[in-house]
């Protein structure tokens, strides 16, 4: 079963990495404590009760699977910890292994993965936290039940906003948080855990704040830019065809990015130099180019439309007159190049 993690504005995350890890504690391959709200894995966790959290718990596979989680956001800030074993892991295309010991940090805006592609024996916790948020740009709101002192609050946000490393050692307090996590969900009857989960989920925010303070943290403000979110719009655009050839208008994208179309169109043109649909129609050309090149099975009109444009009249005109030669011939052309045992 398919449901969304999130909608957000236009387009729409899908829980669909969720599935293996139902199927396999089904089965009995995998060992899964959760308390959830919404449609995660695990139990339900009473209406109203720490209310942000999304999941929490941990699994225990001690035999390793023929699954993987594959590239996905969450809807919230996601914390996990290797207590044993070995995972692979990837944030943004990047691969970082992950040994016992290992802390790992997502945002909504960063694609991650754990598997490559089958996860390994491992015992992992877990926590997604929803702090409303799903752009760089956005201030965060933590729940009511965090009782950090706003100072200390404050610093942890900005190190979290400020510093993207998805991956750190974990200090053994953190480490000691997770493990009394664990045991609380797992002993957890109809939301008998839930206070005691309140205090160890405090006891981890001020502990990971802790870790931070204890070593050398690098902090970038225009990791929190409205920039860096068009920035990120327009790379996941450009790395989906089929968001690229979805209807936009420039007050859709603004939408998209949480931004106003005047700030969405000063970020981008002083990203690209371009105003955002003229930007728009210019990713399209580049990624209806590759595709004349790769696709010999779609003719004009069916690359022209799988890229988004109208019809295949108007993007062989658009064409020629930015390339010089029409579609045809450029993809003759780019034939040519090609070595001829391909």
């Amino acid at each position: 079963m398919r449901r969304p993690i999130y909608h957000d504005a236009d387009r729409t995350y899908q829980a669909d990495t969720c599935r293996p890890i139902i199927e396999a504690a089904a089965a009995g391959h995998v060992r899964l404590e959760a308390l959830m709200h919404g449609h995660y894995p695990g139990r339900p966790l009473p209406r109203g009760a720490l209310p942000g959290v999304k999941m929490v718990g941990f699994w225990d596979d001690a035999a390793g699977q023929t699954w993987g989680l594959d590239w996905h956001h969450n809807e919230g800030v996601e914390l996990t910890y290797v207590e044993s074993g070995q995972l692979a892991f990837g944030v943004d295309g990047t691969a970082f292994p992950l040994h016992a010991g290992d802390l790992t940090i997502t945002r909504p805006w960063q694609a991650h993965r754990v598997g490559d592609p089958h996860v390994a024996a491992s015992r992992l916790h877990f926590l997604i936290l929803d702090v409303n948020v799903r752009r760089p740009h956005q201030p965060w709101h933590w729940p009511a039940w965090l009782v950090l002192a706003r100072p200390d609050r404050e610093e942890l946000t900005d190190i979290l906003r400020q510093n993207e490393n998805p991956v750190w050692p974990a200090t053994a307090e953190v480490a000691h948080c997770f493990r009394k996590i664990g045991q609380a969900v797992e002993s957890d009857d109809c939301g008998s855990s839930v206070s005691r989960l309140a205090v160890f989920l405090n006891e981890l925010f001020l502990q990971l704040l802790e870790m931070f303070r204890s070593c050398p943290v690098t902090l970038d403000r225009s990791l929190t830019s409205t920039q860096r979110t068009v920035q990120l719009f327009w790379r996941s655009l450009r790395a989906n065809t089929d968001q690229l050839a979805a209807e936009w208008t420039i007050e859709r994208m603004a939408r998209q990015c949480r931004l106003g179309v005047t700030r969405f169109t000063h970020c981008t043109k002083e990203l690209v130099n371009m105003a955002p649909g003229q930007y728009l129609t210019h990713c399209r050309m580049k990624a209806a180019e590759q595709m004349l090149a790769d696709r010999p099975d779609l003719n004009v009109t069916e690359v022209a439309l799988a890229c988004g444009f109208g019809s295949g009249q108007y993007f062989s005109n658009l064409f020629r007159a930015s390339h010089g030669t029409s579609p045809r011939r450029y993809r003759e052309q780019m034939g040519k190049q090609l070595p001829a045992d391909l």
